[in-house]
């Protein structure tokens, strides 16, 4: 699982001065792992496809070929996202994509700390009660405490609560990162909440009444969780 205690973050900017002054502000904030910095939104894609852990954008609005607004707007499931631009007229823009901040160059570090202020605190919040899940048009709330397991379901996963099953766009990974420490990946496929484990049998772990399958490359790594040895 992903380490809840930094924010993986890209900067997607086509100015080299932008991108300094983000780098040394990243920097000097511990919170924040820089993983990629990219000129353009094709080499931002490219990255995203590739790494689909990363918390928090740091995205130029006013680009050439594609503006960042288009850019964010066109990502399946998107992180959060900082837009940075000299000009203020994409405010509003920006907010309409449910921005976390909006940061005006040239950017002081006080103001940039706002921002990830803000980030955090959404990750808190996050972290720690409920996440909202998209089913088709309608929104769910939903209490990490009431999710069972989670199944992989093509480009889609199937959130298992002690009520209902709600299908939403998503891989399983891109999920888990998302998650609370008390979920763990068992198989390919299936990622449980230990506090819902009822039962460890064979290659089987079983929540209520489901029946949940480990996978054989994950095996070891369940054990040790749940503080077992492998028995031959």
């Amino acid at each position: 699982m992903k380490n809840k205690t930094r924010i993986s973050c890209i900067i997607v900017d086509d100015e080299p001065s932008s991108q300094r002054v983000l780098k040394y502000f990243i920097d000097e904030t511990n919170v924040l792992d820089l993983k990629a910095t990219c000129s353009n939104t094709a080499e931002a894609f490219k990255f995203l496809q590739l790494n689909s852990t990363i918390d928090l954008l740091f995205l130029d609005i006013n680009m050439p070929k594609q503006t960042g607004l288009d850019f964010y707007k066109s990502l399946k499931n998107p992180p959060e996202v900082i837009f940075t631009t000299a000009y203020s007229q994409y405010a509003v823009d920006g907010f309409e994509v449910n921005a976390i901040d909006y940061l005006l160059k040239p950017i002081a570090y006080e103001r940039f700390l706002m921002a990830i202020n803000k980030v955090i605190k959404k990750k808190m919040t996050t972290d720690n009660d409920f996440l909202i899940l998209k089913e088709n048009k309608v929104l769910h709330k939903v209490f990490y405490t009431d999710i069972q397991y989670i199944e992989a379901f093509g480009d889609y996963v199937k959130v298992h609560t002690t009520e209902k099953t709600i299908v939403t766009h998503s891989t399983l990974s891109k999920f888990m990162s998302s998650l609370p420490d008390n979920f763990l990946r068992i198989h390919k496929s299936f990622c449980i909440n230990l506090n819902k484990m009822n039962r460890l049998s064979g290659n089987q772990i079983t929540i209520d009444t489901h029946t949940i399958p480990i996978g054989q490359t994950y095996k070891d790594s369940v054990l040790k969780v749940l503080n077992l040895h492998h028995e031959n």
